[in-house]
């Protein structure tokens, strides 16, 4: 969305506000609903900063401008109808007054969720070869070069299939849970991310998927 399509908005329903749902970017769950009016949107899209109207201070309000728990905008979309609000965003820290990561506390995580950990996975151990602590496996690992992460990675995957083969289901679980932390690293060597594997797949499955 871009401000030309803040007046294809329906802002009659809401008497000039339009709810609007943030997302994570990345794990997909549900921070927060707020309510932006036609200002609101248009800082919003132009400072890739979350800004709400508060209704209650019957003003604008950018999530975060005391707390500086700001949220970085991906994308604003709207729904069919035109009247209501998708912001995909990154949260600077705690979304909720309360200190919590989101304003709805205890709700389930959903299956994207508990996949994006990967993601995380793969920012912690960049943040490993970057600090280098004396105690991380991972920094050390990383330091003998993609040739020796090759190996572990070999390792491991000939480890799951003799779990699989041989072991319980814990056994085949913690044998994979290696293997795909080897294979992030891996991938981190090589100057690549879990996205492109992702991103291939997809490809794959889309060309299989088209009618010929």
């Amino acid at each position: 969305m871009n401000d030309s399509d803040i007046d294809g908005l329906d802002w009659t329903k809401g008497g000039g506000l339009l709810p609007a749902i943030v997302q994570h970017a990345d794990s997909g769950s549900v921070l927060m609903l707020g309510y932006m009016n036609r200002e609101a949107l248009a800082r919003t899209l132009a400072e890739k900063r979350v800004t709400f109207f508060s209704r209650s201070r019957g003003r604008l309000w950018t999530k975060g401008e005391t707390s500086g728990n700001t949220i970085a905008v991906e994308a604003v979309t709207a729904d069919c109808d035109r009247d209501t609000l998708l912001v995909l965003g990154r949260p600077a820290g705690p979304v909720c007054h309360t200190g919590a990561a989101d304003c709805f506390h205890g709700q389930p995580p959903a299956l994207a969720t508990r996949l994006a950990f990967l993601h995380r996975l793969e920012g912690v151990i960049a943040a490993r070869i970057v600090d280098q602590p004396d105690s991380s496996y991972t920094a050390k690992l990383y330091a003998k070069g993609p040739s020796r992460v090759a190996q572990k990675v070999g390792e491991e995957g000939l480890e799951v299939a003799l779990a699989a083969v041989g072991g319980d289901e814990a056994a085949v679980v913690s044998e994979s849970a290696d293997l795909l932390f080897h294979l992030l690293l891996l991938l981190k060597s090589r100057g690549l991310a879990l996205e492109q594997v992702v991103r291939e797949l997809e490809s794959r499955h889309a060309a299989r998927s088209d009618p010929p």
